[in-house]
């Protein structure tokens, strides 16, 4: 009988310690549910304050799209937290869809998740979802963009103001006050958009003439396509802003081999290859990557009832060529 219990608990201990080495990380859905449970069960076991909190203690991550290599690492930088740490993290892409992350975050929401991560794909948008969330004792930290109206517990961003002053100035120093230029917007109603066409403005308008300015939608192949129309109503462009490195790469392409100079925003691979070989004037460089870690470490101190800082900001700096 002693043999039979001591064979019982072996065997329990070595499903607690298979349940609290595995990782749980899923993307659209591909849940390690049965996992996340059993080492829950083992930390509640232990004595963790994780199961006072509302939800199952998994984490949902509403991204505003995996087709833009910046997200993609933003993604990248949660899931290695969520592995190490050993939580579940549920990644969903809205492809840029406002309508899609609206049913992803309703769609975490029936899950019973304890915090919601998001990336807004328009600010506004997501905004009731997000509520939704709120009002059913979720805590929410949004990451890159913020959602307007809606209180979250922590805000995790670069100062997207700042950087896009930044990258400007550099561009005046490069075409020359007065000198005629372009401005390549991001997705209509994103924060990043408006923050970054702000900090833009408050210095072109006063030392640049910006002859054309139009949404690309943070998109390559779009922003290819607009600056190739930017450039037949107005061929003498002398400089483009893009408010991100995907919108620049496309300029860039749209541009061939004339004299215009591009700045761009997130230093992506690409980008970073683009200033390197003289092809883009500069970027702005985030840290992705911590964004997403450092909002994965924000829900799991939130999971555990910590207080935690309500805005986090993420320093900013220009590569030049």
């Amino acid at each position: 009988m002693k043999m039979k219990r001591l064979a019982a608990t072996f065997m329990a201990a070595m499903v607690a310690l298979t349940a609290v080495g595995c990782s749980a990380v899923s993307v659209d859905g591909e849940s390690n549910k049965g996992k996340t449970e059993a080492a829950n069960a083992t930390a509640e076991a232990e004595g963790d304050t994780t199961s006072e909190t509302q939800g199952n203690g998994s984490i949902g991550l509403a991204v505003s799209t995996l087709n833009n290599p910046f997200f993609v690492t933003l993604s990248e930088g949660a899931q290695a937290a969520a592995k190490e740490k050993n939580v579940e993290l549920i990644v969903v892409d809205a492809g840029d869809d406002a309508a899609k992350q609206t049913n992803d975050i309703e769609d975490l929401i029936s899950r019973n998740i304890s915090v919601l991560i998001v990336n807004p794909v328009d600010s506004d948008a997501v905004a009731p979802a997000v509520q939704d969330a709120v009002a059913k004792g979720i805590k929410v930290v949004s990451v890159d963009r913020v959602v307007n109206g809606v209180e979250v517990d922590c805000a995790i961003a670069s100062d997207n103001v700042a950087g896009a002053q930044m990258a400007t100035e550099y561009l005046v120093t490069l075409v020359g006050e007065g000198a005629k230029v372009a401005e390549l917007e991001g997705v209509s109603g994103a924060s990043a958009t408006i923050d970054r066409g702000e900090g833009f403005h408050l210095v072109a308008d006063e030392k640049l003439d910006v002859v054309s300015k139009q949404t690309a939608n943070f998109n390559r192949s779009e922003g290819m396509s607009v600056m190739e129309n930017m450039l037949q109503a107005n061929p003498d462009i002398q400089g483009v802003f893009a408010h991100n490195d995907e919108m620049a790469l496309g300029a860039v392409e749209a541009i061939g081999g004339k004299e215009i100079i591009v700045i761009g925003f997130d230093a992506t691979d690409d980008a970073l290859t683009a200033v390197s070989a003289g092809k883009m004037a500069a970027t702005v460089a985030q840290k992705p990557d911590l964004m997403g870690a450092t909002a994965v470490e924000t829900a799991i101190k939130l999971i555990a009832g910590e207080t935690v800082e309500k805005e986090i900001p993420v320093e900013v700096e220009l590569i030049k060529e």
